[in-house]
């Protein structure tokens, strides 16, 4: 990168918020999913908004391609740098800047991490919904990106039901405010755009979200299944008779075996646990607690435990919100896949993963949202034996072709990023590629807001005189290659 860009930035954000070394890049070369590594040529880390708008208003000017970064637990390669580029840290952005209890809002920095907004109005009795495993580490910015749902998603929504309001740094510098702090806003739905867009529109630097008011009574209950098939009949059941759970988990024999090392959660040991959470007034949940234990009775759980004090609650979440750093203790490598099934097609969609892993050799753990259908299996493979790790990598995007064929999705809530990219087109024919393009063009005809990512290949910007010019790609000559 030219040392006037590299003077410019460190006139921008300070000494301090600029990483050129390339020891200290290497930190920023990938995201949680480690097989795709990019060195970017520079790191910035703004400490306000109006440093991240002149830093994007550079990379505008400079045709300078940017990545936006948070925590970096991401697994899809979505905050994945490019060659070339800027990688854009939201880290110092992390304050709480208001909390309005009367009206259910907190405004916050993209930084903030996910679990310290329950932290901040937990005393108040609320909680911000959407948890993720990740919940201690990844960021409100990373959550926007990839719209984040967790375990509680089933019944209170994913990021996108909580986000309200946004100030977006546009791909151009520009500052844009989307929503605002009622529940719904007239026109377009532009913060149901910009959340899950994989920061392919621009920066968030605040955001407006919803929180949620305490229930009265919360009960978790551990049914333990002889098999994966007698779980998710229980779990269609469930649903079926008009229960709406706060949470559905399920886990089989190697997630249970990874846990336990892990956290020591005393979880049976079975082939098909579930973790069904219930939470409303108290009368309500007891009489449901009561039906949903007799639904799992009848469908094969062998063993019915239910948490006995907010502490042992606490332990059984952390068992399975430990579950994909767990497999660490049980297999040097592993991917760890995301795709979305109907709730009926858990029996079949799981016989069919363990007849895959069979064929391939392979070890699969399966630990997923259960109630809305959000598979997790993560594939176990040693990349010190040659070659495992392209049958692995096979393996996990045989799963995907499954979940697609079953009526489901390519990604529940880690997003396309880079990884799943090819996959697109197994669900979208090219005239629903080039729509959604529209919508990319409209916010960032350059392509230079994380280039690269969700689509399998470079679609063009149409020139528009006085407002879209051509993309850089065109007047290079590659265009025809498309």
């Amino acid at each position: 990168m030219k040392n006037r860009i590299i003077d410019e930035l460190r006139d921008i954000v300070g000494v301090h918020g600029l990483i050129v070394e390339p020891d200290q890049l290497r930190t920023y070369e990938c995201d949680g999913l480690t097989n795709f590594r990019v060195m970017p040529s520079a790191v910035v880390l703004p400490a306000s908004s109006e440093q991240v708008q002149r830093v994007v208003r550079m990379c505008h000017e400079e045709r300078i391609p940017f990545v936006a970064r948070g925590s970096g637990t991401g697994l899809s390669g979505g905050a994945l740098p490019v060659d070339g580029c800027i990688v854009i840290s939201l880290a110092r952005l992390n304050r709480i800047l208001h909390v309005d209890l009367p009206n259910a809002r907190v405004v916050v920095e993209p930084g903030v991490i996910n679990a310290a907004v329950t932290q901040r109005v937990a005393p108040h009795g609320y909680f911000y919904a959407p948890d993720p495993s990740s919940q201690s580490v990844c960021t409100i910015g990373g959550n926007i990106a990839e719209n984040s749902g967790g375990a509680h998603c089933l019944k209170y929504g994913f990021t996108v039901n909580h986000v309200l309001g946004l100030k977006v740094v546009l791909p151009n510098g520009e500052l844009a405010e989307l929503g605002g702090m009622a529940l719904d806003t007239p026109g377009y739905d532009l913060p149901g755009i910009f959340v899950g867009s994989e920061g392919t529109l621009g920066i968030a630097i605040e955001v407006t979200l919803r929180i949620v008011k305490r229930p009265e009574a919360v009960q978790t209950l551990l049914a333990a299944f002889n098999s994966p098939d007698e779980a998710g009949a229980a779990v269609s059941d469930i649903i079926a008779r008009g229960i709406l759970p706060a949470a559905i988990e399920m886990m089989d024999r190697l997630a249970i075996e990874a846990a336990e090392a892990a956290v020591h959660a005393h979880y049976p040991m079975c082939d098909g646990l579930l973790l069904v959470e219930l939470d409303g007034p108290t009368a309500e949940v007891d009489l449901l607690m009561q039906e949903v234990k007799a639904i799992c009775s009848d469908c094969g759980a062998w063993e019915l435990r239910l948490a006995q004090s907010e502490a042992e609650r606490t332990v059984v979440w952390k068992g399975r919100k430990a579950a994909f750093a767990a497999m660490g203790r049980i297999s040097p490598d592993y991917i760890v896949q995301d795709g979305v099934i109907p709730r009926t097609a858990l029996p079949r969609v799981l016989r069919d993963i363990e007849a895959l892993s069979a064929a391939a050799g392979l070890r699969v753990a399966n630990v997923f949202h259960a109630g809305d259908g959000n598979l997790h299996p993560l594939v176990l493979y040693d990349r010190t034996i040659a070659g495992q790790e392209h049958v692995a990598e096979e393996l996990s995007f045989a799963i995907l072709k499954l979940c697609v064929d079953a009526g489901g999705s390519i990604t529940g809530e880690h997003g396309v990023g880079r990884e799943k990219q090819k996959f697109m087109s197994v669900m979208f024919a090219e005239p629903d590629l080039d729509t959604m393009q529209l919508v990319r063009c409209a916010f960032d005809p350059y392509h230079l807001s994380n280039p690269d990512k969700v689509f399998p290949r470079t679609r063009l910007c149409a020139e528009k005189p006085g407002r879209y010019e051509p993309h850089p790609l065109e007047t290079a000559g590659i265009a025809e290659l498309f």
